[in-house]
C-alpha cells in the first residue's frame, strides 16, 4: 500500500494516504484512507496475496472488495463500528461519524496485484448513505501503463456530450498552418465546477497544483463577484489557460463545438476553478449565469513535457507566482540533480563498490534513463543507482521538513508538504543560493537514510500496533532535531553519509524517542478523535516540544559523544558555501564560453538599440564579444548569464 499510494500521490490521483489496515469476518475491510478538505474521503482496499503468477481480477471479486469497504463506511456513518480506541480504525470510524453530515463524496480505490479482466467495462457511481460514491480500480496493467508512459501521467479524457448532453461552443483561433491548434471558449461555470468536483487536482498541471496547495482554496475577491455580481464575472475575471493532447469537434446549427478533450490540463486559472466549486458548495450559489473565458491550446504529446510547463510559467507571470511554484525547473532542483549524477556515495559496510543516489526532479526520470539501455547497460545502471537510492522531490521535502521544525507539514500529505517546502526553499535560494551545495546534498541524503531507518525501526518495536507510523516517524525525527538543537549540537550528518547508515546508539536513541512520541500523540485533546488529524495541527508539535528536556533525559549518554557542535557545524557550512561560490563562478564562465562571440555582439547591438541594457552590462558585453582574446572574470560571467536570460525573454536570441 505504501508503494502504490506513493505512485498515486506522485501522479496526482490522490493527495495523500494514511495506512489503516482493518478487516472483520463480517465483511468489512479497509487498508487506508485520506480526507480531502472537510467533505471528501478516499478509502483504499488492497488485493494483495503475494501471488506467484499474474492472475485475472473478475467483476465478482471487484464487487466483493468494494462492498467490504462500503460496509465499513456505512457502519461508521451509523456509529455501529466500535473498534479498540487505541487503533487507527477507531479514529477513522469516529471521524467519518463526526463528518457524516458534511461528507459529500467518497472515492473508493481498489489496488490489485492482479490484472483486470478484459470483459470488465466500467464501474458506475452510486450513493451510499446519501453520499456520492465513485470507484477507481488500479490493477497491475494500469500501473504498468503508468510506469511505461515515460514520465507522463495517465491522461484525463472528458466526453462533454456524454457528461453534459452537449458539446462546448468554441471559436477556432489558429493563426496559420504552422501555428499551435488553439480554441477560444466561453465555458459555463456550472460545467467547470462539475469537472472540478469529479477530478479535483487531476485537472491541474503539476505547477498549478503546487500553487493551489500552498494557498487558500477560495479567493475572497472571486467569491464576492460570484455572490454579488455574477453577471460581471466574465468581465472581471482574467479567465483560464488550458492545454490538451487532442480535441474532437463537431459542427452544429449553433456553430463549432468541442465534443471531447483528451488530456485536459488547466495551467492558469486554478484559483478561479476551485473558487467556483467551493463557493457553489458552501454558499449554495446558482452558477448558471456565470461564464469563464478559456484559451485552449492543443499540444503534441511528444512536446508536452517541454511546452506545457512553459505555458504554465508564462500564463501565471501576471499573478506574481514566484519561481518556487514552478519548482521542477527551479535552479535548486537542477543543482540537486547535478549533484546526484556526479557524486559517489561511500560504499556501505561489506560492499565492494560505491553507488550514487538518483534524484528524480521530474517524475519518471529513473525509468526513462534506462529505457534505451541494453540489458547489460541496465544492470550496470542499477548497480550504480540502486532502486532503493532513488528519491523524488516530495521525498526530499519530507526528509528536510521534519528536521527543520515542520513535522506538521509532513503530516499534511506529500503534495501539501512539498508546496510548503517549495515556498521556503524558493525564498532561501533567493537569499543565498550558495547554501545549497555539496554539504547540503550530503545532509539531505543522511536525513533520508535516517528517515527510512526510523520507519523500519518503528515497525519492529514491540509496542507498535500497526498504525500511525508516518506520524510517529515525522515527530520522532523532529524531536531528535529539537533535542540536539537545544543543547547546541547537531546530528553528525557527515558521519551518516560516510557510513551510509546509522549505528546502534543512534538506533537505540530513536527507539526511545519514538515510544515517547507514540504515547504522546496517541492521546489527543478532548474533541479530537483521530490521531492523524491531531498530528496535522500546530498544537500537536507545540505540546510535544514542551517535553523535549524530559525525553532528552531518557537518552543514553553515549549518544551525546557522537554529535557535532553547532560551532563546528557553522564552520563546515561556511567553507561549503565558499566552495559552492567558486563552483558557481566556474560554471558561469563555462556557459559564457559556450556562446559564440558573434552572438554576444548581436545581444550588445540589439540590446543597446532597444534600451534594455545598463552601461555596466554593455561594458561587459564588449569583453564577451572579444572571447577568447579577452576572458571575462567569474563575476562578469555571472552578469553575462543574466544578460543571456534577458536577451532570450526579449526574443533577441
Amino acid at each position: 500500500m505504501e508503494v502504490v499510494s506513493s505512485e498515486l500521490i506522485e501522479t496526482g490521483f490522490v493527495e495523500g494516504f494514511e495506512h489503516c489496515p482493518f478487516r472483520t469476518p463480517r465483511g468489512m475491510r479497509v487498508d487506508g484512507f485520506w480526507f480531502n478538505d472537510e467533505d471528501a474521503l478516499d478509502l483504499f482496499v488492497a488485493d494483495f496475496d503475494c501471488r506467484h503468477e499474474l492472475e485475472a481480477l473478475t467483476r465478482t471479486e471487484v464487487d466483493s472488495s468494494f462492498k467490504r469497504a462500503a460496509n465499513f463506511l456505512e457502519a461508521s456513518l451509523q456509529g455501529k463500528l466500535k473498534p479498540d480506541v487505541t487503533t487507527p480504525e477507531y479514529g477513522l470510524a469516529q471521524q467519518i461519524a463526526d463528518r457524516g453530515e458534511r461528507l459529500r463524496r467518497v472515492n473508493f480505490y481498489l489496488v490489485s496485484e492482479r490484472a483486470l479482466s478484459d470483459r470488465f467495462e466500467s464501474y458506475p457511481d452510486n450513493k451510499i448513505g446519501g453520499i456520492h460514491a465513485t470507484y477507481h480500480i488500479w490493477d497491475m496493467a494500469r500501473f504498468q501503463r503508468q510506469r511505461s508512459s515515460r514520465g507522463h501521467k495517465e491522461p484525463l479524457n472528458i466526453d462533454f456530450v456524454q457528461m453534459f448532453g452537449c458539446g462546448i461552443n468554441c471559436l477556432s483561433a489558429n493563426l496559420g498552418s504552422d501555428s499551435c491548434q488553439s480554441y477560444l471558449i466561453v465555458m459555463p461555470a456550472t460545467i467547470l465546477a462539475t469537472l472540478y468536483g469529479y477530478y479535483s487536482a487531476r485537472l491541474f498541471e503539476q505547477n498549478v497544483r503546487t500553487f493551489l496547495q500552498a494557498r487558500a482554496q477560495v479567493n475572497k475577491g472571486i467569491r464576492a463577484t460570484i455572490l454579488n455580481e455574477p453577471q460581471m464575472f466574465f468581465a472581471y475575471n482574467n479567465g483560464i489557460t488550458a492545454t490538451a493532447g487532442l480535441v474532437e469537434t463537431q459542427m452544429t446549427d449553433g456553430g463549432l463545438q468541442i465534443s471531447r478533450i483528451s488530456d485536459l490540463q488547466i495551467v492558469n486559472g486554478g484559483q478561479t476553478t476551485a473558487s467556483l466549486f467551493h463557493t457553489k458548495r458552501r454558499d449554495k450559489v446558482d452558477l448558471s449565469k456565470i461564464f469563464v473565458q478559456m484559451k485552449l491550446s492543443v499540444i503534441d504529446s511528444d512536446e508536452s513535457e517541454k511546452i506545457v510547463p512553459r505555458i504554465s510559467e508564462y500564463a501565471n507571470t501576471q499573478n506574481r507566482v514566484n519561481a518556487a511554484d514552478f519548482f521542477s525547473n527551479h535552479p535548486f532542483h537542477v543543482r540537486m540533480a547535478e549533484f546526484s549524477r556526479r557524486m559517489w556515495a561511500p560504499a556501505q559496510q561489506g560492499a565492494q563498490r560505491e553507488t550514487k543516489w538518483f534524484f528524480e526532479r521530474a517524475r519518471g526520470q529513473y525509468m526513462d534513463a534506462q529505457s534505451k539501455l541494453t540489458p547489460g547497460e541496465q544492470k550496470r545502471f542499477k548497480a550504480e543507482y540502486p532502486k532503493t537510492q532513488m528519491f523524488t522531490k516530495t521525498d526530499l521535502a519530507k526528509f528536510e521538513n521534519v528536521f527543520d521544525d515542520h513535522p506538521r507539514w509532513v503530516n499534511l500529505g506529500g503534495q501539501k508538504n512539498f508546496a510548503q517546502y517549495a515556498r521556503r526553499i524558493g525564498k532561501e535560494w533567493e537569499k543565498s543560493s550558495d547554501s545549497f551545495n555539496e554539504l547540503y546534498f550530503h545532509r539531505a541524503i543522511a536525513r533520508g537514510i535516517l528517515f527510512h531507518a526510523t520507519e523500519r525501526l518503528v515497525s519492529a518495536q514491540p509496542w507498535y500496533n500497526g498504525g500511525y507510523r508516518a506520524n510517529i516517524v515525522a515527530y520522532t525525527l523532529a524531536m531528535l532535531g529539537e533535542i540536539t538543537r537545544r543543547r547546541k549540537f547537531t546530528v553528525d550528518y557527515q558521519r551518516i553519509w560516510g557510513a551510509q547508515g546509522i549505528d546502534g546508539v543512534l538506533s537505540q536513541t530513536l527507539a526511545i524517542i519514538a515510544q515517547a512520541v507514540s504515547n504522546d500523540i496517541a492521546s489527543p485533546p478532548q474533541g479530537i478523535s483521530n490521531v492523524s488529524e491531531w498530528c496535522k495541527k500546530e498544537a500537536c508539535w507545540d505540546r510535544l516540544s514542551k517535553r523535549t528536556d524530559e525525553i532528552a533525559d531518557l537518552i543514553p549518554k553515549e549518544f551525546w559523544h557522537d554529535l557535532a557542535s553547532a560551532d563546528q557545524n557553522r564552520h563546515v557550512a561556511k567553507t561549503a558555501r565558499q566552495i559552492q561560490k567558486i563552483d558557481n563562478g566556474i560554471e558561469a564562465q563555462k556557459r559564457v564560453f559556450e556562446v559564440p562571440a558573434a552572438r554576444w555582439s548581436l545581444i550588445l547591438q540589439e540590446g543597446a538599440t532597444r534600451g534594455i541594457l545598463t552601461p555596466k552590462e554593455m561594458d561587459i558585453l564588449r569583453i564577451a564579444e572579444k572571447i577568447p582574446v579577452k576572458v571575462p572574470t567569474e563575476r562578469q560571467s555571472a552578469v553575462l548569464v543574466g544578460i543571456l536570460g534577458k536577451a532570450r525573454q526579449e526574443g533577441i536570441v
